[in-house]
């Protein structure tokens, strides 16, 4: 895994800063710790922070194909290069690396942006065709790796962090307040849309040419829900599916260094565990987060996994204090707000497994999105029923098996849940129909956005901007499959894959990688008929089948619990971190302009008095601190914090080599 970043001039053969370039892969070097190097010509420049994993010793980027006629720098791992790689040898290609980014090139030389569909990984590159004058920019199907992009004054930036288009002084820095709106709706930004004023993201599944000038996105790959019209036996479903993601995870374990694993104590991460275990001959190392909190912790169900497993293991316990005291340096890496402290034990646990010498990690991501597991599935099959017998007394109790984690659950009082979750739908889209009562709670955290911000989003609806996610017709999918596919367009690729995924984990130098995101299991779990994804109530029911006799039962048969953290208490729980009482103080709040300073006071006095409760007090203190945050390093004191992180780099003349 690695950081690019690429600089091209529209219309002229304007000189491209080799400077400018090497300050673009220097503020990323977390991505790419092992070494930097450089391509420029009158037309493009590419560069590539380099986090070696395959071909440790060749593999240097850019690379190129016989006559230097096609480059690229590339982030991420192409799976089924081995295969590729053989296939394109007989058809005449020559390489000169074990690398698996020059099979790209030559694929690119014999399909042109079809090269995509065969691929089989997780990955954002730039390709400069010197001899058509192309640039070609793509990402892969699910969004785990990242791809940002801007113009300015004839010229395109491209790379894998924000940060980095930053790193051009001609770039200004300013937040999207319509941005602030999306976060505090879904969690996340809506592509091409980011926290930062033209500064785009390229969407999941899409490519970008550029040739005379012009700039064109296609989309190249979408979740289909579509039934195939296929009807198979539970069990012939059960042993496909086993044998996918045993497939995948063989593959995602191909690399020249030792791969490690998280280990949850979950179903997902304990399904990959005990895939590499039992199926293939690999050492296993193993990863988890354990909390002071006991709402939170998990190390129960770990331990029990550890001891089936036999495995090498290493944790590490956050506290209150542990979260808030780095929550700062996650937000230097989200490059946005986010509303939950999540991503903060992770950033930890990647640092740990750097530590502990190892680079790569499996993890479970991707299965609660494909197998229906998360509680808003299960709660969208209750209202649907609930609807249908609206006199019944007794249908309400079905509430009571939602979200049985949550100390602040809205199922406590049948009476307040009935009203939380059947709520008018009338005035949505009806494929919006799962995902409404979530985005109206997160919605009422807008009560702290100032005077002014709400007066310049009077006319403006976050849900309007939705579409853009989406291929086709989503009332053509069953309801099951509609939550899903927004669970999917959303949630996953916009914070899960980002926020709470790449970003924490390349802050250490660590590269996730995700079997159940191999998109031939997506594909095959979009296609199974719903009740084999969630049985009654039955999460990921055909999961469950297929790993029967390969995970201990109290694993299969235990609650969902989904991954969470302490929130306010991070903050407010014995002494608040120093950073708190400059960016939350009345002055900061009036000269940023984002909240209500008397509202904030407010919520403020609540969280020293540890009265605060619920979904809405909780995201909002950490949707504020997180803002607040972002305009303070990326908008105030972004050009000293990036000077002091180039420096260090500019200075090690080894780390830096032109092509």
């Amino acid at each position: 895994m690695c950081g690019i970043a690429a600089i091209f001039n529209l219309y002229s053969n304007r000189e491209i800063s080799v400077d400018t370039l090497k300050k673009m892969a220097a503020v990323m070097r977390h991505r790419g710790p092992d070494g930097a190097g450089f391509y420029r010509d009158e037309r493009a420049g590419l560069a590539h922070a380099r986090l070696s994993v395959i071909d440790l010793e060749g593999g240097w980027q850019p690379i190129h194909n016989e006559d230097r006629t096609v480059w690229i720098t590339f982030n991420g791992e192409i799976f089924n290069y081995i295969e590729l790689r053989s296939i394109l040898k007989k058809r005449g290609h020559g390489f000169y690396t074990m690398s698996d980014t020059e099979v790209i090139v030559h694929l690119y030389e014999d399909y042109g942006t079809g090269c995509l569909k065969h691929l089989n990984g997780q990955f954002s590159f730039v390709i400069w065709d010197k001899n058509r004058q192309v640039l070609f920019i793509a990402r892969d199907r699910l969004g785990i790796r990242p791809l940002f992009y801007t113009s300015v004054n004839g010229s395109m930036l491209f790379a894998s962090e924000i940060k980095a288009l930053f790193m051009d002084s001609r770039v200004k820095r300013e937040m999207d307040i319509y941005a602030l709106d999306q976060i505090f709706t879904f969690w996340m930004t809506i592509p091409p849309r980011t926290a930062f004023r033209n500064i785009f993201e390229l969407p999941a599944g899409h490519y970008m040419t550029i040739e005379k000038g012009k700039q064109k996105m296609e989309r190249y790959w979408d979740p289909d829900f579509t039934p195939d019209g296929g009807v198979g036996r539970e069990e012939e479903y059960a042993e496909e599916l086993r044998e996918l993601l045993i497939d995948a995870t063989r593959l995602r374990l191909r690399a020249d260094v030792p791969v490690g694993a998280y280990l949850s104590g979950g179903i997902d991460s304990s399904v990959i565990t005990a895939l590499v275990k039992k199926f293939t001959a690999n050492q296993l190392r193993t990863f988890s987060v354990t909390f002071h909190d006991e709402a939170y912790d998990e190390s129960e169900y770990q331990r029990q996994m550890i001891e089936y497993l036999n495995t090498e293991h290493s944790d590490i316990k956050c506290t209150y204090s542990d979260i808030g005291r780095i929550f700062p340096d996650v937000i230097w890496h989200t490059e946005k707000p986010v509303l939950r402290t999540a991503p903060a034990p992770l950033y930890l646990l990647s640092r740990l497994v750097r530590e502990s010498g190892y680079k790569v990690v499996l993890t479970g991501e991707g299965s609660d999105e494909i197998l229906a597991g998360y509680d808003i599935f299960k709660e969208t099959k209750i209202r649907r029923f609930m609807e249908r017998f609206p006199e019944s007394k007794i249908r309400p109790l079905i509430l009571r098996r939602l979200y049985p984690y949550l100390s602040d659950s809205p199922v406590k009082s049948l009476r307040y849940a009935g009203t939380f979750f059947m709520m008018d739908t009338n005035d949505y889209p009806e494929a919006y129909y799962s995902h409404i009562p979530r985005w109206n709670t997160t919605s009422k955290i807008k009560f702290f956005f100032s005077d002014c911000v709400k007066e310049r989003l009077d006319n403006y609806k976050s849900l309007d901007e939705l579409p853009v996610l989406f291929s086709g017709d989503l009332s053509e999918y069953d309801y099951l499959s509609q939550s899903q596919y927004l669970e999917i367009k959303t949630l996953l690729s916009g914070y899960l894959l980002s926020s709470q995924g790449d970003r924490v984990a390349m802050a250490n130098s660590i590269e996730g990688r995700f079997p159940f995101l191999d998109h031939r299991v997506v594909e095959f779990c979009c296609k199974l008929p719903p009740d084999i994804r969630m049985r009654v109530l039955t999460e990921k029911y055909i999961l469950k089948e297929s790993m029967s006799g390969l995970l201990p039962p109290s694993i299969i048969k235990r609650t969902k619990q989904p991954y969470m953290a302490p929130d306010s208490k991070s903050f407010f729980y014995g002494d608040p971190p120093g950073y708190l009482e400059d960016i939350l103080s009345e002055k900061n709040l009036r000269n940023t302009g984002y909240f209500n300073p008397k509202a904030v006071s407010m919520l403020l006095r609540k969280c020293r008095r540890s009265q605060v409760i619920g979904f809405k007090d909780n995201m909002a203190v950490v949707g504020i601190i997180s803002t607040l945050l972002v305009h303070k390093m990326y908008i105030e004191d972004f050009d000293s914090r990036s000077r002091k992180i180039t420096e260090d780099v500019m200075e090690n003349r080894e780390y830096a080599v032109e092509v």
